[in-house]
């Protein structure tokens, strides 16, 4: 039977519709952070990441940490994808989360990976969801402000459709471009050696500290209820991209390190 002309286009236009909404900074973002990763990890800590992660790529597994919010047995894990604090503040002097942040959740995830006692499917797990939250770290808003829960309840539109500026920083600029992880990661800046070791540098409070610079300039970009577009995107992609490449390199240099 000859499906009709006009319940075809609709059924595209319906797949095409769904498909520009899917997360990209959890999706094509992440994965360009562990794309970004695997480029700088030694050949020692490659061998390791293949005998746990049994030959997925950290591209792959980048996004771990976002499937299991599905599943109510990992509840406890949902605090540490963020950190909130006042623009004016400082981690240490912050108000804390009793549940964690992505400051406890880092730090529990490495002591978990570098005890011996621990099981390689632990291991595993634990890996899994350190390589999402580096990722986590260097998006602004995910180290944004408690009253509007991150930028999700800054709400402005784009392209015309209601949105807010955590999804707009999560998943709307680099859509807009249309851009596969791979073509992403092939297009990030060029930089020396020189420049790599600098972004090495640092703790992970010192990071953070880096990126909440950004959330600053992030929260004053826009105003409740603007209209957002190409015009946003084509002024802040290049911070979007400097910051996955940062996240990419410093999870491949925390990784060389506990592995």
């Amino acid at each position: 039977m000859r499906v009709p002309l006009l319940i075809l286009i609709f059924c595209i236009s319906i797949l095409t519709s769904q498909a520009n909404t899917n997360p990209i900074w959890g999706q094509t973002g992440h994965r360009v952070v562990g794309a970004v990763a695997d480029q700088h990890l030694k050949g020692s800590t490659k061998r390791k990441l293949k005998k746990l992660l049994n030959h997925q790529s950290l591209a792959l597994v980048s996004t771990f940490a976002d499937e299991i919010k599905a599943d109510a047995r990992y509840d406890k894990f949902k605090a540490w994808h963020y950190l909130n604090m006042p623009l004016d503040g400082t981690y240490e002097s912050s108000e804390k989360n009793p549940e964690g942040d992505l400051v406890t959740g880092i730090d529990y995830c490495i002591s978990i990976i570098t005890n011996d006692n621990t099981s390689n499917d632990d291991k595993a797990f634990y890996l899994k969801l350190l390589i999402h939250l580096i990722g986590d770290l260097h998006q602004p808003f995910h180290i944004g402000l408690k009253d509007d829960r991150g930028g999700n309840d800054f709400h402005v539109q784009w392209q015309t459709r209601d949105s807010n500026m955590h999804k707009v920083w999560d998943t709307q600029i680099i859509a807009s471009y249309g851009m596969s992880y791979s073509e992403l990661t092939n297009n990030l800046d060029y930089l020396t050696k020189a420049e790599i070791k600098a972004i090495k540098k640092g703790s992970i409070l010192d990071w953070i500290s880096e990126t909440h610079q950004l959330t600053k300039v992030v929260y004053n970009s826009a105003k409740q209820g603007d209209n957002l577009g190409n015009a946003y995107s084509y002024k802040h992609l290049s911070m979007v991209k400097q910051q996955l490449q940062k996240a990419g390199i410093r999870l491949a240099s925390i990784l060389n390190t506990i592995l």
